[in-house]
């Protein structure tokens, strides 16, 4: 009985935990946190960010005021730490829904040359200071040609007619809503459970609270009077009135000369839900443009690709019914009349060139493109919402390490096919599955990060990452990836309907080289993804927040499918002109999208990045571009030629040639 009365707990809680994801909260287990009045929020700094150098650093490399207990790194998490966040402990405290005007915080010693030119150079490189309350970055708002812009963060100041400025006050303005008790207490205490699970409903609850529903900051610059901060302690109220006012500076730097900090808090209550509080994060200029234009393309790709598929598969259909009517003597005799891919049935299915490479990255396009799917569907149904930092990339690294038992299946039993169901040398090719893309990641990253410790950046990756890295990598990936291999040894091979001959048949000469057509394949998918890979670089480039995974979500499939059928399409026309050495040229055909999603990137740094300055970030810029059209190419290759091989199978297994 006692088991039972457990079980029937257990099921209600779980009832509960599912009733608390259907009320709109972004991620699973994450509930809004009550504050009373007068309690303690502690505001936390993250790194440096700019648009013009891309390159993070961290917040106390430059002369700001510490806190008293010292600087304490947050709690991170992977995808935090390779993002190159570097959330720490801030002076800044504020209390719940007390406002509090004219708080001095710190007056820094005078500032050295080193400072002084450090603090005019990232002046000049447009640097954003970055400050979270209660998970929220602070949010800016700016009028720029009658229109509202935002912006996470504040300057850290600016340079007018050849001076600089700091802005040293700081006005913060907290959005709070009255924190609302669920309906789960009530019900956890009910029934049986009663005896076992006590309800919340207590006097402390009779007590107001409120949620953190949004967070903005306004940043002055003001010159404060030194006299008056000489008996001054951290905390304590400035003697006289402080003007905020954006507008104006007047807080110059110099060198020798100390920069005094004062900030103010207020707090407004807001009709803001806490699962809402988001959404000031989430509008992107000209979404309507967004929206639409995903659309547009969404339709006009569609149409495209069903005509072509339509015009393909009716020529198809008809070449075979026109040899399955046929007896075998006119069938024979058509045989030396007409030429086309009827020729070429003994040499279709004979060995590619590199056959082992070809394993391989077939084998990484399917864990690349599994991890896409699973990681946009995840983050789709708001598994991986930004309110949590880093979760995306962790997720990706996860489902990637996972999907290793899936890439060595793979690419053995396409090893195993191509030489008849002959598996030796089925661990060297899941070897190869395991280190191929990571090792040329890990060489991409290498260098990078190379480059990201001599600027002293907080995006470089720590040593002891990258031992944990290596570890996932030796640990993981590569046993799931020979498990996987393992597991296509030993299934069946897919036998071809036809022998090859033992003396390849000579390829007549083209007008044109067929690797141009193969290379101009890839401008179909490209079509579908251009316009929604402005957005995602936007965001990656822009410090945006990308959130529209569903429409992702729908052009990644259908990219899946317009990279199919353009490979199909190529696989066909070389067949018909007796080309059988279609392998490669099915892989790169729907491949080739890589080679113009990278010069698109080109085009992005050159026409959009005008203000990305320096080498070392154009060349992190380059690095990233590259990696990811590394990635894409593998995934959409794969595609490619997976379909073009169930094609060519079904094509000559269809046709009886004797």
């Amino acid at each position: 009985m006692e088991s039972l009365h457990k079980l029937k707990i257990g099921a209600m809680l779980g009832l509960l935990a599912l009733f608390q994801l259907g009320q709109g909260f972004y991620l699973p287990g994450s509930y809004p946190h009550k504050y009373g009045i007068g309690d303690y929020l502690n505001m936390k700094v993250n790194s440096l960010t700019s648009i013009d150098t891309e390159i993070p650093f961290s917040y106390y490399s430059l002369p700001f005021c510490q806190p008293k207990e010292g600087i304490k790194d947050s709690a991170e998490n992977l995808g935090e730490l390779l993002m190159g966040d570097r959330i720490e402990n801030s002076p800044y405290r504020f209390k719940m829904y007390t406002n509090e005007t004219d708080i001095f915080l710190c007056q820094t010693k005078p500032l050295s040359a080193h400072e002084f030119t450090l603090l005019k150079k990232r002046i000049d490189e447009m640097y954003q200071v970055n400050v979270i309350l209660d998970n929220l970055p602070a949010i800016r708002y700016t009028k720029k040609d009658g229109f509202m812009m935002w912006w996470t963060g504040y300057p850290v100041g600016v340079k007018v007619q050849d001076t600089y400025y700091a802005f040293n006050h700081l006005k913060f303005t907290v959005l709070v809503h009255k924190y609302e008790e669920t309906n789960v207490a009530r019900v956890m205490g009910t029934g049986d459970a009663v005896e076992v699970i006590s309800t919340v409903e207590n006097e402390a609850s009779d007590a107001p609270g409120y949620m953190v529903v949004g967070f903005e900051v306004v940043p002055c610059s003001f010159r404060h009077n030194a006299d008056a901060m000489k008996k001054l302690k951290m905390y304590s109220g400035y003697p006289s009135s402080i003007s905020c006012d954006p507008g104006t500076v007047a807080m110059e730097i110099k060198e020798n000369e100390p920069v005094a900090f004062t900030y103010e808090v207020s707090y407004l209550e807001r009709d803001i839900k806490w699962p809402s509080r988001w959404d000031a994060y989430l509008k992107m200029e000209g979404a309507k443009v967004h929206w639409f234009s995903i659309l547009n393309s969404l339709m006009v790709i569609t149409f495209l690709a069903g005509i072509v598929l339509v015009i393909f598969l009716r020529t198809v259909r008809r070449d075979l019914t026109r040899y399955e009517e046929v007896d075998k003597e006119s069938q024979a005799h058509m045989n030396e009349e007409l030429s086309g891919w009827k020729l070429v049935v003994g040499d279709a299915f004979r060995a590619p060139t590199n056959p082992s490479l070809l394993c391989v990255m077939v084998g990484d396009g399917v864990q690349i493109l599994g991890m896409a799917v699973v990681t946009i569907l995840f983050a789709a149904l708001g598994f991986m919402s930004p309110a949590s930092r880093g979760t995306l990339i962790t997720g990706m690294i996860f489902f990637y390490m996972i999907l290793g038992v899936a890439a060595g299946y793979v690419a053995v039993r396409l090893w195993k096919t191509i030489w008849c169901g002959d598996h030796k040398g089925w661990i060297g090719v899941s070897w190869k599955v395991a280190c191929f893309f990571p090792g040329i990641a890990f060489l991409i990253l290498t260098v990078l990060n190379f480059l990201l410790w001599g600027s002293h950046s907080t995006g470089a990756i720590p040593l002891a990452l990258f031992v944990v890295l290596i570890l996932l990598w030796f640990c993981i990936t590569i046993p799931l990836t020979l498990v996987g291999g393992y597991y296509g040894a030993k299934a069946g091979h897919i036998e071809y309907p036809l022998r090859s001959n033992q003396i390849p048949r000579e390829i007549p000469s083209q007008r044109y080289p067929s690797w141009l057509l193969v290379l101009g394949a890839g401008t179909l998918p490209f079509g579908t993804l251009f316009i929604e890979l402005f957005f995602i670089m936007s965001c990656l480039w822009m410090g945006r927040v990308y959130y529209v995974f569903g429409f992702l979500f729908v052009v990644l499939m259908l990219l899946v499918v317009v990279c199919a059928e353009v490979s199909l399409v190529l696989t066909y026309m070389h067949l018909c002109v007796e080309d059988w050495k279609w392998w490669w040229k099915s892989f790169f055909a729907s491949g080739s999208v890589a080679m113009y999603i990278f010069f698109y990137s080109l085009n992005y740094l050159v026409f959009d990045l005008k203000s990305l300055s320096g080498p070392v970030s154009a060349t992190l810029y380059i690095g990233y571009s590259l990696f990811m059209a590394l990635a894409v190419m593998l995934a959409t290759g794969t595609v490619g030629f997976l379909s073009s091989f169930w094609f060519v199978h079904y094509l000559f297994s269809s046709v009886k040639l004797e």
